[in-house]
C-alpha cells in the first residue's frame, strides 16, 4: 500500500476556486422600472346599478400595448389598447349589480429581460386609482 501523500493548503484553495469559478458568475441584470401609467379621465364615470353591460373607455398617458384596466384590483379581460393615451374594456353587468364606488387602475405588466442569463426587463407599473360611481 502506498503512503497518502500531503495536500498543502494552498493546492487544496487553488483546487476549490478553480471548481468554483466554472459555473456562471455573472448575476442577472435587476428589472428597471417601467413606464407608470396615469389616468386622466374615464368615459363614462358613472353608471347606474343593475343596468347593462357596457364599454369603458380610458383616458391617459403612459399606457403600453399590453396595459391593462384593474376593476377593484381585478384584472379586467379583453383590455383594447387603443393608443399609449386610451383604452376600452366591456365591463359586464355582474360587475355593476350593485351601488358603490369601484376603483378603476391601469397596470403596464412587467417585461421578461432578455440579457445574458435572463436579467433586465421592467417591472409591472400600475397607476394611481380613479373613482368609478355605480347609482
Amino acid at each position: 500500500m502506498k503512503p497518502l501523500t500531503k495536500i498543502t493548503t494552498a493546492a487544496l484553495t487553488l483546487g476549490i476556486t478553480l471548481t468554483l469559478a466554472c459555473g456562471y458568475s455573472s448575476k442577472p441584470a435587476a428589472a428597471t422600472a417601467g413606464n407608470v401609467p396615469a389616468i386622466s379621465q374615464l368615459s363614462p364615470n358613472s353608471t347606474n346599478a343593475g343596468g347593462a353591460a357596457f364599454a369603458l373607455t380610458v383616458n391617459g398617458s403612459n399606457f403600453n400595448s399590453n396595459a391593462v384596466v384593474n376593476w377593484n384590483g381585478t384584472e379586467m379581460s379583453g383590455t383594447a389598447y387603443v393608443s399609449g393615451k386610451q383604452l376600452m374594456v366591456n365591463v359586464p353587468a355582474a360587475s355593476i349589480a350593485s351601488s358603490g364606488m369601484v376603483q378603476v387602475t391601469v397596470t403596464n405588466p412587467a417585461v421578461a429581460g432578455t440579457g445574458p442569463y435572463g436579467g433586465g426587463g421592467t417591472m409591472a407599473e400600475t397607476s394611481t386609482a380613479v373613482a368609478f360611481t355605480i347609482n
